[in-house]
């Protein structure tokens, strides 16, 4: 099984307060689900055509752990709490075979 990481960037955000709610109901979501917070914030440097986006990086030992993760109750609880108050773009990617 390939590590995946979870890729975040967030696009806009319209409501800070919905995406702090959103924060304190996610994050214990990740962890409980095997997920390791790597990075999360603003970008230290863009290249090429890259945008000054807020990212978070995390970590999970498998594909389907990182998609069991984002379908938890707990985790759709903390979307839930977001509601529209973000707009995002989520990826996940399996590392490359060594």
């Amino acid at each position: 099984m390939a590590k995946t990481y979870w890729v975040a960037t967030y696009r806009q955000v319209s409501d800070p307060d919905a995406l702090a709610a959103y924060a304190q109901l996610s994050g214990p979501a990740i962890k409980a689900a095997g997920g390791r917070i790597l990075a999360r914030g603003m970008p230290a440097h863009t290249y090429e055509a890259g945008l000054a986006q807020r990212t978070v990086l995390i970590e999970f030992d498998s594909l389907e752990a990182a998609q069991a993760a984002h379908d938890s109750p707990a985790y759709q609880e903390a979307l839930r709490a977001l509601g529209g108050g973000a707009e995002r773009d989520i990826r996940l990617v399996e590392a490359a075979p060594t």
